[in-house]
């Protein structure tokens, strides 16, 4: 018979269970080590704000002008200069994305730096002012707290960033040093100073306002020079700085063993999203689950990883995509954000983090329920026939079934139809056009009564089914109404390429519109449908809702989804470079814009897509260029306008 095994009661197996299983000590490493690496940030917030104060307040300044000089010494990094403030300031903002790189340079400076505190305190003149210990207190906490937190800081960054930061920083210092000599040369008070001296003293003022280029007698120049000074060192400072840190830009494009996967997914599970087809951009990366039944398509700008549409695939292997584009993203400190996400799409986001917000709605019209009969489509009805006794004629095939040649004429027509030089569309536009890939998608061509190609219209495939608006061009010198009247000779002749959905022009806050006009509206709509009325006078909001209300859709809401609400303000410069609508400096081109040429020799114009709030529109609700901005007619939506 076996020895009986001691009976342990509840409070004895937990009080054993304790001493022998580090899971315990695992759950407070876990929570204490995120919180470590906040008070790092909130450290480096407030050197940053200390140096701000020490820069513009004299009385502050002059504290720490004698703790500098004297038997006393400040926090690490607390030396009152802007550059200071701005070293400061941007290590706080690279932590919070806790970028490895930052927690090295923060412990290469912060841990010698507590140990020579430390050595100080050794000095009896030193160990009688409070402000040391203070310090040597406040820097100690600072070391811990990077030590305590350093599992957190794992984002990597660029390969190139060394190399770009050196150069950068030597520029910097040259341009900087160059102009701040000058204007010490200009300023200075003492006759004959050498110019070794005047160097010196720009270089130091670059540094600090403070006293260390106070011993250099042969210059004197006015305060308001050192803070020039120290502001163009600081500008250049904080260059050196984005190059070291910045993230990786995602060079991965979409390749064609990617390409070909997402057309097999998009072949199953097509219908589920209107824009599940412009996942093909070519200049987008993807995402893979770890089964393959699901991609997120994305592109990466100014440290914003940006997805568009929902993910592609099977919806059951969507979490698995959503959560390895999170951990990529994690991973290089990219800012993740998906535009024009659907309710489906956005409640699986949710559970993973990322927070909703409402841009618009899509119009989708289905060709069973459009009808040009009734007296609420008797506009609509008009305009056709107008159109149509003008002589003009269109015609709907699919791209594979134009001849090449005639391909060729659309493609340099809609080229020399495409007013401006900036590509436009990214989340609802495909980005080529006359790819041989792109068979299956849909060319609208209106001709005019003397058989002259007058406008176009391209769709992409929406599964089987299904269309969704690409490209839309026209001659300026056509009719006004032209691109309405192509719209509804496709919802009336759909069946001719077995169309029964078509999905149309997006508008932004469509819902406040709708809602901030009817009986009982609370003043808060109210007054936000007055302030997005005012703001149609330049972007064209209500007036692209009420072109699209006409041919009576189904709304469907598109939502922007984000992390944080403090990263809005960068998602949204993002969104709208990814889109086009704002374009990094750049010399200006010699001619015209060369054509891109698609695979298997047809020549592509970089083009636009969707209609988007910022056109005039005419009296029939067609829209036009706008002449403040030079928005083209056929320009893509956007959900960052």
């Amino acid at each position: 018979m076996s020895a009986q095994q001691p009976v342990l009661v509840p409070e004895q197996r937990n009080s054993k269970s304790r001493r022998t299983d580090p899971t315990g000590r695992r759950a407070i490493g876990a929570r204490l080590r995120p919180r470590a690496a906040t008070a790092t940030v909130w450290y480096l917030r407030l050197l940053a704000l200390l140096n701000v104060v020490a820069v513009t307040s004299l009385p502050f300044r002059e504290e720490v002008h004698e703790h500098n000089g004297g038997e006393f010494f400040t926090p690490y990094l607390a030396t009152a200069g802007l550059v200071s403030a701005a070293l400061a300031l941007f290590l706080a903002l690279v932590m919070r994305r806790r970028k490895r790189a930052a927690w090295i340079f923060n412990m290469l400076l912060a841990g010698p730096l507590f140990g020579l505190y430390v050595l100080a305190l050794t000095q009896e003149q030193c160990r009688r002012h409070g402000f040391n210990w203070f310090s040597t207190l406040f820097t100690g906490l600072f070391v811990v707290a990077l030590l305590v937190g350093r599992r957190e800081f794992q984002a990597v960054g660029d390969r190139s960033n060394p190399r770009l930061a050196l150069a950068v920083g030597v520029g910097g210092i040259l341009v900087s040093g160059t102009l701040g000599t000058l204007l010490v040369s200009a300023t200075n008070k003492v006759s004959g100073s050498p110019l070794s001296d005047r160097i010196a003293y720009t270089l130091l003022r670059g540094i600090s306002v403070g006293p260390l280029a106070d011993h250099l007698d042969s210059v004197v120049a006015p305060r308001w020079v050192d803070v020039i000074i120290n502001i163009l060192m600081a500008a250049s400072f904080l260059f050196v700085l984005y190059a070291c840190f910045r993230a990786p830009r995602g060079r991965e494009l979409l390749g064609e063993d990617d390409e070909r996967r997402l057309r097999e997914l998009l072949a199953k599970h097509g219908e589920r999203d209107s824009l599940g087809y412009f996942a093909l951009r070519r200049d987008k990366a993807v995402m893979w689950s770890p089964s393959g039944k699901a991609a997120i398509a994305y592109r990466v700008v100014g440290g914003v990883t940006l997805a568009s549409g929902d993910p592609i695939g099977d919806p059951e292997a969507w979490p698995g995509a959503i959560e390895a584009w999170l951990h990529e993203a994690r991973r290089h400190a990219w800012t993740p954000a998906v535009m024009g996400a659907s309710e489906e799409a956005g409640t699986i986001y949710a559970r993973h983090g990322l927070d909703a917000l409402e841009l618009g709605d899509e119009a989708i019209v289905d060709r069973a329920d459009f009808t040009l009969e009734g007296r609420a489509m008797r506009g609509v009805r008009q305009a056709h026939n107008r159109i149509r006794r003008a002589g003009y004629t269109v015609g709907i095939r699919r791209h594979e079934d134009i001849p090449e040649a005639e391909m060729t004429t659309l493609i340099d027509k809609a080229d020399h139809w495409r007013d401006g030089e900036t590509e436009r569309g990214f989340s609802m536009a495909l980005g080529r056009l006359g790819d041989p890939g792109d068979g299956r998608c849909v060319m609208l061509e209106c001709r005019d009564s003397q058989d002259e190609p007058r406008a176009v219209l391209s769709f992409v495939p929406w599964g089987e089914k299904g269309l969704s608006l690409d490209l839309m061009r026209r001659d300026r010198n056509s009719e006004n109404g032209l691109m309405e009247f192509m719209v509804i000779e496709l919802l009336l002749r759909a069946q001719e390429i077995g169309v029964q959905r078509v999905s149309l022009n997006f508008a932004m806050f469509r819902s406040v519109f709708e809602r901030g006009s009817r009986l009982g509206a609370g003043p808060v709509l109210r007054l936000w449908c007055t302030v997005l009325t005012f703001l149609s006078r330049w972007w064209q909001l209500e007036s692209l809702y009420r072109a699209n209300a006409k041919y009576r859709p189904v709304w469907e809401p598109r939502y922007l989804l984000f992390e944080k609400s403090s990263d809005l303000p960068r998602i949204g410069v993002a969104a709208a470079r990814a889109e086009g609508f704002l374009t990094p400096p750049a010399l200006p081109a010699l001619g015209r814009r060369p054509l891109l040429r698609a695979p298997g020799g047809r020549t592509q114009p970089p083009h636009e897509g969707r209609l988007i709030p910022g056109q005039q529109t005419r009296t029939d609700g067609e829209t036009t260029p706008d002449a403040r901005s030079g928005a083209q007619t056929n320009t893509s939506s956007t959900t960052t306008s």
